[in-house]
């Protein structure tokens, strides 16, 4: 079987625009990917749409064009942008189609998600005794991670403190303004240990994506960006998940918990024929910074407290053994949910042609790693090479 290869991309800057729709900033994302592409929008055979509070995807070929495409909407909560793009190629993977579109666009009102408990299949009482708010889950778990694993609150402030720094050379980003360590760690507290830097906020943008057969790919021109893995996982049993109502009772609570994310990161690696050691850029989800913390032993970079060394030996930043979120992750872009995980294939899509600017990795990096989370557990990932 042939590679899907990525041949075109485009992106709307995340934050907040607001002269524009969640739509708009869809249809901007398109029309850059397609023009990166150099194919018109009559040519795209399909498309998997994500978004989760700007509107069906697939209504924007009112403004692309009605040329009668099939267009499948795809609705996974922060892992929706990576289920579009697996969706998106498998279709090509089935030799149905040879030139297809993955977009993801959202915009959030400004102020915390509001998760709803039905949605989750949770009680109303669940939400009324306010175990919805994010917030303190994400303070929960990650305080239960720092004890386990002798995980520190420096360590968190130096997560944050790397993603400003590097979504300021980043244009599409959100926050593009350095903060140093000291007034991450002593900024006004959310829910303990996360002060306010230490979280991501809802946002706008929207990135799109061309995928092409690799036939294709060769008759178009475009350098080879091969899709060697994408992996879409649900949670197992005794997984510890954001809107779970408890946290299951194990004989020996000392070993890390299956995932979502272990899962999808493994059978990725397996389809790859790579393991972590090959892998040259990451970009993990970080809605909090302990996130990319946890994500990195989640997705077999290291072990579990081994972060604390690695952060504080600089091995996650631009020049480093495994850069790890180069355009600033969630934390500095922002998270608009449908578009979110698609942004990390795009910035890894930059990284490998060598266009990253002042966050480029040196070295020449030829593979690249993206993974997203979602609640109640979905997990997404892909693997790229050239």
């Amino acid at each position: 079987m042939s590679d899907v290869c990525i041949v075109g991309v485009g992106i709307h800057p995340f934050g907040r625009t607001d002269s524009l729709s969640g739509l708009d900033q869809g249809v901007f994302a398109v029309r850059e990917a397609l023009g990166d592409a150099g194919v018109d929008w009559k040519d795209i055979q399909f498309a998997y749409g994500s978004s989760d509070a700007a509107g069906n995807p697939d209504t924007m070929v009112e403004r692309l064009g009605l040329t009668g495409v099939q267009f499948i909407n795809v609705r996974n909560g922060c892992a929706a942008g990576g289920s579009a793009l697996f969706s998106a190629q498998m279709a090509i993977k089935s030799g149905e189609f040879d030139l297809g579109l993955a977009v993801g666009f959202d915009k959030h009102p400004r102020g915390a998600f509001n998760a709803l408990p039905a949605e989750y299949n949770l009680p109303d009482w669940y939400g009324e005794a306010g175990y919805m708010v994010t917030t303190q889950f994400f303070a929960a778990k990650i305080m239960r991670y720092m004890h386990m694993f002798g995980i520190s609150r420096e360590a968190l402030g130096r997560v944050a403190e790397k993603a400003f720094r590097n979504g300021a050379h980043a244009p599409h980003a959100w926050r593009r303004v350095p903060v140093g360590i000291d007034e991450i760690l002593n900024a006004p507290m959310v829910s303990d240990p996360y002060s306010k830097f230490m979280f991501c906020s809802p946002a706008e943008g929207g990135v799109a994506l061309i995928l092409a057969s690799e036939k294709k790919a060769h008759a178009l021109g475009k350098p080879l960006i091969r899709l060697k893995a994408a992996t879409m996982r649900t949670r197992p049993p005794h997984s510890f998940e954001v809107f779970s109502p408890s946290i299951d009772v194990v004989a020996d609570d000392r070993a890390p918990r299956g995932t979502a994310t272990r899962i999808a990161s493994a059978d990725a690696f397996r389809a790859a024929g790579i393991g972590p050691a090959d892998i040259h850029i990451a970009q993990l989800q970080d809605t909090e910074a302990g996130a990319e913390i946890m994500h990195m032993a989640e997705n077999g970079f290291c072990a579990d407290g081994e972060q604390e060394r690695w952060l504080a030996e600089g091995q996650t930043e631009i020049g480093g053994r495994l850069p790890v979120n180069t355009d600033g992750g969630c934390l500095a872009c922002g998270e608009p949910i449908g578009a979110s995980g698609l942004r990390q294939v795009y910035e890894n899509v930059v990284q490998l042609r060598g266009d990253g600017g002042g966050r480029q990795v040196p070295g020449n990096p030829k593979t690249a790693y993206s993974h997203v989370y979602g609640a109640p557990g979905v997990s997404a990932v892909t693997i790229l090479e050239r």
